[in-house]
């Protein structure tokens, strides 16, 4: 079952329980967790080795703070990936890194709305989106896409006229993710060029959550909605981040990128009046990450879609009645689980009968018995996962 990937052993098995792993740690030792977004992958050896060399240095210090002291070499990094990979022209003060992605959504809310304003985000959708809209004290306004049968898989489509009808005077902001977790969807341009003329028309704020912009898969391309037009990047704030791509969420870094810099100084004062700041390893890994760690990638990508073809293989020959989606990007699959005959809430069944974990959280969204799948793991883990979960739709 391995998988040729240039020199890089993802089919390697590392034992993660007893690493304070957030995944591993929360379960009992019997559970496979294939719920939280983070991979079973070591890291580049470019970023380990870096993070090596800054260990041996010895001293940990304060590093940057605040949006005028950034590091230099790392910015050049991004601003010369946003040109080569999206044809995109980023300054070094269109920058602003962050400690995580989901602090800045938090921190995006409150810049582009007052309290008892509304935030317009699809669904289904990655619940942070709707933490930060409530603890901005906005109104939520959801937006349901539109699920599309395609064999024995589903593919989810944006119903562009319900987005645009859901939308009231007093929605300033909208949260889009691209690509789109949970659903897998890498937006084409005539898709983001949709979004970008109802935000134009409606005023409306663009807080894009492009974390996975990395994990796209071969017949699809990330386009970052801001790369539009001046117009839109006045109006949007992109966010990005290696924790997703390279398997660093730990290491605490992202960026958040706008040639608004209204938006970006709020995002600032959120930061400055938290007290926090980014570490100074995950400067280090970011820099390796971005500029030595794409022959990995590649090795990764080839890996994660020979997983993501087993896995949905699998589950529409095998596991009756659970309908999957086909990912564009990510290492997360969207399943329903509505036609099959399991009692209950999906993920409760999995983990007490298959000792397998999942992610749910998706009811109150309007996505009853819907659960999503990580399948960034060793070939080895996802079948032992899957055939646990057979067995138990058929005992």
């Amino acid at each position: 079952m391995s998988i040729a990937t240039t020199t890089f052993n993802f089919d390697e098995v590392i034992e993660r329980r007893g690493t304070d792993s957030g995944k591993w740690n929360k379960f009992d030792p019997d559970v496979i967790p294939m719920w939280t977004a983070d991979m079973d992958f070591r890291s580049p050896p470019a970023v380990i080795q870096a993070l090596h060399d800054r260990v041996e240095h010895g001293i940990f210090g304060y590093g940057y703070g605040g949006w005028t002291h950034q590091p230099a070499e790392l910015l050049d990094v991004l601003r010369n990936r946003m040109a080569t990979r999206y044809q995109w022209d980023v300054a070094a003060e269109d920058i602003v890194f962050v400690p995580n992605i989901v602090s800045a959504i938090y921190a995006a809310c409150r810049a582009a709305a007052k309290p008892g304003e509304a935030a317009l985000v699809q669904t289904p959708n990655y619940w942070p989106f709707f933490n930060g809209i409530e603890k901005a004290q906005l109104q939520t306004i959801m937006a349901p896409v539109t699920a599309i049968p395609e064999g024995k898989t589903l593919r989810y489509e944006v119903d562009f006229e319900a987005l645009e009808a859901a939308i009231t005077p007093q929605t300033k902001l909208f949260i889009l993710g691209n690509p789109h977790n949970p659903i897998g969807r890498v937006y084409e341009k005539w898709e983001l060029e949709r979004f970008a003329d109802i935000c134009l028309r409606h005023d409306l704020i663009i807080c894009s959550d492009e974390i996975h912009c990395d994990l796209v898969y071969e017949g699809h391309r990330h386009i970052p909605i801001a790369s539009l037009s001046p117009e839109i990047a006045q109006r949007t704030l992109t966010l990005m981040a290696p924790s997703k791509t390279f398997n660093v969420p730990g290491l605490k870094l992202g960026f958040a990128v706008s040639q608004n810099h209204d938006l970006l100084a709020g995002l600032n004062n959120f930061y400055a009046d938290a007290g926090v700041s980014v570490g100074v390893i995950g400067y280090t890994a970011a820099l390796a990450a971005y500029r030595d760690g794409q022959s990995w990638l590649e090795g990764l990508l080839r890996y994660l879609q020979g997983n993501r073809d087993y896995a949905v293989q699998f589950i529409s020959e095998n596991l009756p009645g659970i309908v999957p989606v086909v990912p564009e990007a990510t290492y997360l699959l969207f399943m329903d689980c509505r036609e099959t005959d399991l009692e209950g809430d999906p993920c409760d069944f999995f983990l007490e009968k298959a000792r397998v974990a999942l992610s749910g959280a998706f009811d109150s969204q309007g996505y009853e018995r819907h659960t999503r799948l990580n399948y960034g793991c060793p070939r080895t883990t996802l079948v032992e996962g899957l055939e646990r979960m057979r067995a138990a739709m058929t005992s």
